[in-house]
């Protein structure tokens, strides 16, 4: 059994679909671009901004990059609070964390779990977002993007965790959401 857990962040602890499509509504609209419903915008969830915002939208590079500094001015003070915890990730986490387990964690086995987030969203909002809902406390690490777009997918979040944390893939299981997360 495994004793690393690494978890992703948005779509797995927490639903962060308002704060997030708020935020590329915002950016989108400081172009001029019509929103589209809320809907067309949930597949920003997961993927790095630049990708998304070049991909959906057709910018270009700059605009892409500028459309990051737009979203960011929403997101950073606002957005990011924007989301809710899913239903009972508190008490998952609190029991992996401890050594009673419930009949439903029992393939995790608490005892001696290290568990760390890996996430693609910058990792300084990632602290804020696990401080503000008090999940923090369950981690005993937390890897993301760097805010400079330089390691900003999922693949190179978790391989400068695994370097970080001087383990190999072997060692861990990545507990996500989306296929960013497998691949």
């Amino acid at each position: 059994m495994k004793k690393i857990l690494f978890f992703d962040l948005d779509g797995t602890l927490t639903d962060p679909g308002v704060g997030i499509t708020n935020s590329v509504a915002y950016a989108l609209r400081k172009f001029g671009i019509e929103v589209p419903e809320r809907e067309k915008l949930y597949s920003f969830i997961g993927p790095p901004l630049y990708d998304s915002f070049k991909e959906i939208f057709s910018l270009s590079r700059e605009e892409a990059e500028l459309a990051i500094v737009y979203y960011r001015e929403y997101f950073a003070p606002k957005g990011k609070l924007e989301n809710t915890v899913y239903d009972g990730i508190p008490e998952m986490l609190e029991a992996l964390k401890a050594d009673g387990i419930p009949e439903m964690l029992e393939a995790l086995k608490a005892d001696g779990k290290t568990l760390v987030v890996a996430t693609s969203k910058p990792e300084k909002f990632a602290l804020e977002i696990l401080e503000h809902f008090d999940l923090l406390k369950y981690f005993d690490q937390v890897y993301g993007a760097t805010m400079d777009e330089k390691r900003n997918k999922k693949d190179a979040v978790i391989a400068y965790a695994l370097e970080e944390m001087k383990l190999s893939p072997a060692d861990v299981v990545m507990v996500g959401d989306r296929k960013y997360d497998i691949e």
